[in-house]
């Protein structure tokens, strides 16, 4: 690596941190409810491969399309 680029690493580094931070943050609370729900829109190991492969967009697209709706304990279907 050049000087120049290390210089324009350092530059943007403050900015990549925090973006860097929160998409791990995504993926990891995607996860975790990925492995929580007993049921999802289609085959759960589809949905994991979308949130590990789709890079910051996969966590957000299982987070709205993939989770199937939580029943209410009420309801005696």
């Amino acid at each position: 690596m050049s000087a120049e680029s290390l210089d324009t690493l350092k530059e943007l580094l403050p900015f990549l941190i925090p973006v860097l931070l929160l998409d791990l943050g995504l993926i990891a609370f995607a996860l975790v409810d990925w492995a929580r729900r007993k049921r999802t829109k289609g085959p759960k190991w589809v949905w994991l491969l979308v949130i590990l492969f789709v890079s910051t967009f996969g966590p957000i697209i299982y987070l709205i399309f993939g989770r199937e709706e939580a029943q209410d304990a009420g309801d005696s279907d």
